[in-house]
């Protein structure tokens, strides 16, 4: 019987959370050294989620000592590890060093220090809201849609729930306090989901500084016509 959506969380759900992170990553992990994907895992999870790391050591131990067979996978009984360029044969081994790393790491109480992100993943943990912004309504769909940069930023304020609005308003502060140079920025953008440029004569940073402010600022309230005091 496929897995239920609340059976998938509890029993595999922040073990999913440890694989997407190595989307686009490689999973050259060794009992000395996480990878590049782990550490951003770890460093982002510490700052937001501590509680679940906990989680991720338990299931993926979990998941490492029971491994499931061919038929339980076709089935939908156990959740499929996506293709992370490892055999078979090495995954449970794979599994198992995540699973020591994170341990170490809560017991030992390594965080890895603050940096800008260094994934895919990391990136739309870091700053979702964002992602949503720049994936949703900046895409290469986005001039047949709108008549330019102002016209989206003012759709999304419009479609968008306000408290939304106010956290894409702290994320961009926060992308911006980062002070990457406009080639790491424009990288940023990239990562986050925009494919389009931003408008002349703007650069990167400077448009995000503009969006920033037209969103904060008060939102255009428009009175009623009324016909009163006409003849």
């Amino acid at each position: 019987m496929p897995l239920s959506p609340l059976e998938h969380d509890r029993r595999y759900g922040e073990l999913d959370q440890v694989v997407r992170a190595y989307a686009g990553q490689q999973a050259d992990d060794t009992p000395d050294r996480p990878s590049q994907a782990l550490t951003a895992y770890l460093r982002q999870t510490w700052h937001d989620r501590p509680w679940a790391l906990a989680v991720a050591e338990r299931q993926l131990r979990e998941y490492a000592d029971h491994p499931p067979g061919r038929l339980r996978l076709r089935l939908g009984e156990f959740y499929p590890v996506p293709d992370v360029g490892l055999s078979d044969s090495e995954i449970q081994r794979w599994l198992y060093c995540l699973a020591d790393h994170i341990r170490h790491s809560v017991e030992q109480g390594e965080v890895p220090p603050p940096s800008t992100p260094a994934t895919h993943w990391e990136w739309h943990a870091r700053f979702p809201e964002l992602g949503q912004f720049l994936g949703g309504w900046f895409s290469q769909d986005m001039p047949d849609e709108f008549a330019g940069h102002d016209a989206a930023v003012d759709d999304y304020r419009a479609t968008t729930d306000a408290q939304l609005v106010v956290r894409l308003v702290g994320e961009l502060h926060e992308l911006l306090a980062l002070d990457l140079d406009e080639p790491d920025c424009a990288l940023a953008l990239a990562e986050l989901g925009m494919e389009v440029d931003p408008p002349a004569p703007y650069a990167p940073s400077g448009w995000l500084e503009l969006v920033a402010h037209r969103l904060a600022g008060p939102r255009a309230v428009y009175a009623p016509e009324t016909t009163e005091g006409r003849e």
